[in-house]
């Protein structure tokens, strides 16, 4: 949960359906609207009809055209977490809570050469990325995947923007992002800002491996973990004296919430690495969906990042942070 006393009200000004599972929403904040650097995120907090309070992150697409609200694309994930679902059923006039934008997906603009990737709505963030690098002059491109033709919004945008700097592929009609063949040719020290699925981040971050760049020229966001079906699966925390089952439709994070067993936690995709816990033992496979810990690491099995992997065919016992008072 966020911890910053920053939230402000705003106001769901205008929405615009970009596609059938997608919606651009302008929220006017109450306190002004600072202009959004580049790669930042939207903090949003909304109350539900029952009670319950949401907070999530959405990538900023940019300011509105008269810079008094801030531009985000939400799509209707299926199934949904509650999020989604929650910001499709708003309506122009609602109220809900945001802080100002943050930044952790921030280009470098001194880069010789920048590619950014796109997979489906991971686009948004990178609208903005494509507008300050072309007003710079800089060399880049951006290469644009969706899995059918409507899931392309902002496709015009950018091509206005990019010409035929911009490069689409569509997976129903069998045109694949290979990663590799994108990476070919670049300049040594070109820049890859990517933004899409977990399973999209780590074929780069292989890719990129393998072809001897500077990991720190790699720069990423990812909008959520690889969709499974999930299943329940039991937890023991030695150092609690507490044994419970994670269910189905909740994440072993939102567990521990609901236990009362405190973890550190930012990013809740799989990112940042703050709510790792160290592994003792698992019976049965632990799904990794992080795109925090190596490809080693998630094979070693020895930690595991709570906030979006699992365990199939059985449970795990963990180790947390707590630690008891000395006597």
């Amino acid at each position: 949960m966020l911890t910053s006393n920053d939230w402000q009200g705003a106001t769901v000004r205008r929405i615009t359906t970009l596609s059938p599972s997608v919606r651009e929403l302008e929220l006017q904040p109450d306190l002004g609207c600072a202009r959004p650097a580049p790669g930042s995120h939207l903090p949003v907090r909304l109350r539900l009809a029952d009670g319950r309070v949401l907070e999530r992150r959405y990538s900023v697409v940019g300011p509105s055209d008269d810079g008094e609200a801030w531009r985000i694309a939400v799509k209707r994930c299926q199934p949904s977490r509650g999020g989604s679902a929650a910001m499709h059923a708003l309506a122009v006039g609602d109220r809900l809570q945001l802080l100002p934008p943050q930044n952790h997906f921030a280009p470098s603009l001194r880069a010789p050469q920048h590619l950014l990737v796109a997979g489906g709505i991971g686009i948004t963030p990178l609208v903005g990325m494509a507008r300050a690098l072309v007003a710079r002059g800089a060399d880049c491109r951006l290469v644009y995947a969706v899995r059918q033709a409507e899931d392309l919004v902002y496709a015009d945008t950018l091509r206005a923007l990019l010409g035929d700097r911009l490069r689409t592929l569509v997976g129903s009609a069998g045109q694949r992002l290979d990663i590799a063949a994108e990476l070919a040719g670049l300049h040594p020290d070109a820049q890859l800002l990517l933004c899409g699925p977990a399973r999209l981040t780590r074929a780069a971050q292989a890719a990129w491996h393998a072809a001897g760049r500077p990991a720190h020229r790699l720069r990423f966001e990812t909008f959520g973990a690889v969709a499974t079906e999930a299943e329940p699966f039991w937890v023991k925390l030695p150092r609690h004296d507490i044994t419970f089952t994670v269910p189905a439709d909740q994440t072993l994070l939102q567990a521990l919430d609901a236990h009362g067993i405190a973890t550190l936690r930012d990013c809740q995709r799989g990112e940042c690495g703050l709510c790792a816990l160290d592994v003792l033992s698992v019976e049965g496979r632990i799904d990794h969906h992080d795109v925090f810990l190596s490809p080693a690491e998630r094979d070693a099995d020895r930690r595991l990042c709570a906030c979006v992997s699992r365990v199939r065919g059985g449970g795990v016992v963990l180790d947390t942070a707590y630690r008891p008072d000395p006597a």
